[in-house]
């Protein structure tokens, strides 16, 4: 197939820093822009001049007035062209996989998902390549892939280790290269929902933010001075030995008293079974403790302090300005909400100043849309270091 390799790309590392405050933070008038990346007004013109000829900023009108009505030297904001390039974003679940097309600010403008029926790393190349084929059909001017992906990934390329694929070592992003002939980025997911955040979403604008997610496993990125802290345990068990009650429940999953043990969807479903005989999904379970029924309602209290627990936790030792709490398992605040902050507060300081909770309810295509940020950073941007 045919790439959309953009026009305007390498940018020199002043190019760069120009097109980055413009995304995350735009439109910027040039006033403002120097201001922020300590450049004179000469520096400034000199960078932004390509990015305006080959199309990657724009000057949009202010106050409704188009610029070739105004005299003079031009005035208007610069901003990007978002719809310049679009780019696929894709979520790999154990049994699904997730996927986007945004533009250049990451909005979504389009979804398509398909089954994944099998974890045998070709026949899973060769849905994404199916997929993005579909995909380009409607989009055809595709800049990159960004996929995210539950485990432990190297150099934004090849899944080490992925439990819940039974993958080691598969160089992901080449060989959905070899077969799209699109740039690729593969990235652990809740690595990448944490970037997208960062630069799109809750954390935008603030020197230090948390996101933690609850489903299937527990997650957690921290971004301190703006960006976000890369850590050698990123999907390895985290939770696992974050102990929030050593009384706790002991599951197949985790240490006894575990954040895993006690908060995940798995291993709440697994109390609720052991506890009753019966099999309930995650929803069944949040509704039975909403109605009082005793042991769902049990198990549902112990996963509510858990999360003030961690809440709790974070907010005492790293002090984030926000925490934004994501991921399928969210349901929780709606039914233990008050109980969660209850022991926030039994855990913090009495004259703490209260913590900036964030929910964040969201389904999949959230996750797709990060690696699809990923892309934007890397691909385009070259924001590696981002």
């Amino acid at each position: 197939m045919t790439t959309g390799t953009a026009s305007w790309l390498p940018l020199s590392p002043g190019e760069r820093s120009v097109a980055i405050e413009v995304l995350v933070h735009g439109p910027l008038s040039r006033t403002d822009l120097a201001r922020r990346l300590n450049l004179s007004a000469g520096s400034l013109t000199r960078l932004t001049k390509p990015l305006i000829e080959t199309g990657l900023l724009i000057e949009v009108p202010e106050g409704g007035t188009p610029a070739e009505a105004r005299q003079g030297r031009p005035s208007q904001p610069l901003d990007v062209v978002a719809e310049s390039r679009s780019f696929v974003g894709f979520k790999i679940t154990e049994d699904m996989v997730y996927g986007v097309v945004t533009t250049l600010r990451s909005h979504i403008v389009a979804r398509h998902d398909r089954p994944l029926t099998t974890h045998d790393p070709d026949e899973v190349v060769g849905l994404l390549g199916e997929m993005t084929d579909d995909l380009a059909r409607t989009h055809p001017r595709l800049a990159g892939i960004g996929i995210g992906v539950g485990g432990l990934v190297q150099d934004r390329a090849v899944v080490g280790e992925s439990p819940f694929l039974g993958w080691r070592d598969v160089p992901l992003a080449a060989l959905v290269e070899e077969r799209t002939g699109l740039p690729v980025v593969v990235e652990n997911d809740v690595a990448a929902l944490v970037e997208a955040e960062t630069w799109f979403g809750a954390g935008r604008g603030l020197d230090r933010f948390v996101v933690l997610t609850i489903g299937a496993g527990i997650g957690y990125g921290l971004v301190l001075g703006g960006r976000r802290v890369p850590n050698a345990e990123e999907d390895r068990g985290f939770g696992r030995h974050w102990i929030v009650n050593p009384n706790g429940p002991l599951t197949p999953d985790g240490e006894r008293g575990s954040a895993v043990s006690l908060l995940t969807i798995p291993n709440i479903r697994y109390q609720v079974h052991a506890a009753t005989g019966r099999d309930r999904t995650y929803e069944e379970i949040l509704a039975l403790a909403a109605a009082g029924e005793p042991m769902p309602a049990r198990v549902i209290d112990e996963a509510a302090r858990a999360l003030g627990t961690l809440v709790a936790q974070i907010a005492n030792f790293a002090m984030p300005q926000k925490i934004l709490l994501a991921g399928e398992g969210v349901g929780l605040m709606d039914v233990a909400g008050r109980t969660v902050e209850e022991a926030v507060r039994a855990q913090r300081h009495p004259l703490a100043a209260p913590v900036d909770l964030e929910t964040k309810v969201s389904d999949f295509h959230d996750w797709a849309r990060g690696a699809a940020v990923l892309a934007i950073q890397v691909l385009v941007l070259g924001a590696a270091e981002a």
